[in-house]
């Protein structure tokens, strides 16, 4: 069947009114002449901290005004392609208007679920933590496909990552990792990746070929910025230094330089030991600290006035995501009904169908409670 080009571009303008309806370009427009003007005040860098929240502030709303005037500019591009092939009949340059209608909708496509984050920390960068849970040697080796899987998405969108710990299971795999996604709205697309993922497979250190089913905890916290207050009393925080581990136990460095931080009132506790000094790893390890008790904070906060309201909800349930590898081939969220028969491809980073279908389960689900 031929393309209807004019109602595919049709659509793609329609949607584009949506997202430019949502962003509000002429506030934005504002928004980037006032911060550019204060960029521009000779005495801004007298104040490093100011400088830094202006400078980032002017950065990001450039980049959200780009982004959709850049995208305006794609449709009009590709409108142009198929009238010039059109009016020759040029089925090469009608081709190539096809491959270009399929990476446009696509663009389009994730331009208008970004529109849809708008929540408080939507924006931020994102600290993943990701835990082998029940099924022994299975889940640690489910772990590290996991984090291998999250960090080739990053990779796929070219977002920088770090990874700030991992502590490597003896047998196979990882007991737990943390990293960080560092780029605007990280928190926001993979807040959905959060809960307990369940694997099922013939496991390959089962010398009887039996099927095993495991499961990995993943956790998404925003990155805490140095505008965020949230004062943590030193009598509160339990600090031990330990010799960082490679895989099999080995010894990475000659110094004690690894730091785990427990925060005495909740027991949270996280541990820092990819960093060169025991001073850069207990820096990190406090603002993921600070990161996860403000994210504590506004839970309770919410949690309360839910209490208030009569209306407590259950969280995801104990499985929001399932991969399974026998007797069939499939991956498929519980919560969004989203799935696909290839888990090879979703192993290796294609997950934006997930989360995309997650942000659009998310936004409805907060709908449904206001």
């Amino acid at each position: 069947m031929a393309t209807d080009f004019q109602q595919e571009i049709k659509e793609l303008r329609t949607t584009m009114t949506s997202v430019r309806d949502v962003t509000d370009l002429t506030a934005l427009e504002a928004t980037i002449a006032d911060l550019e003007e204060q960029v521009a005040a000779p005495d801004l860098w007298d104040d490093q901290e100011k400088a830094q929240v202006v400078t980032s502030l002017l950065s990001r709303a450039k980049s959200e005004y780009e982004r959709v005037t850049g995208m305006d500019t794609k449709v009009d591009d590709l409108e142009a392609l198929v009238e010039m092939g059109q009016e020759e009949n040029d089925a090469e340059t009608l081709l190539e208007a096809e491959k270009e209608l399929k990476a446009v909708r696509k663009a389009v496509g994730e331009l208008e679920v970004r529109t849809l984050l708008s929540g408080e920390w939507d924006e931020r960068s994102a600290v993943v933590t990701i835990r082998a849970g029940a099924g022994g040697v299975d889940a640690a080796d489910f772990a590290e496909m996991l984090m291998r899987m999250y960090l080739r998405w990053a990779e796929r969108h070219g977002y920088p990552t770090k990874v700030m710990d991992t502590s490597y299971a003896e047998e196979a795999g990882i007991k737990s990792a943390t990293f960080e996604v560092n780029v605007p709205y990280a928190f926001g697309n993979l807040s959905v990746e959060g809960g307990t993922h369940r694997l099922v497979r013939i496991s390959p250190f089962d010398n009887q070929g039996r099927r095993q089913t495991s499961f990995v905890a993943v956790e998404v916290i925003p990155l805490i910025e140095g505008t965020d207050t949230i004062e943590i009393p030193e009598n509160d925080l339990k600090i031990d230094v330990f010799r960082s581990s490679g895989p099999g136990g080995q010894s990475v460095n000659t110094t004690d330089s690894a730091v785990r931080m427990t925060h005495l009132p909740t027991g949270t506790v996280v541990s820092m030991q990819n960093e060169k000094s025991q001073i850069q790893n207990r820096a990190a390890a406090l603002r993921v600290m600070q990161s996860r008790l403000l994210l504590l904070k506004r839970a309770e906060e919410a949690a309360v006035k839910k209490e208030m309201a009569g209306d407590v909800k259950a969280s995801w349930g104990d499985q929001m995501r399932s991969y399974v590898l026998n007797p069939y081939q499939m991956v498929k969220d519980l919560r969004t009904e989203f799935e696909t028969g290839n888990p090879t491809a979703v192993f290796d980073g294609d997950i934006d169908g997930f989360i995309e279908a997650g942000i659009r389960w998310q936004i409805a689900e907060r709908k449904a409670a206001e």
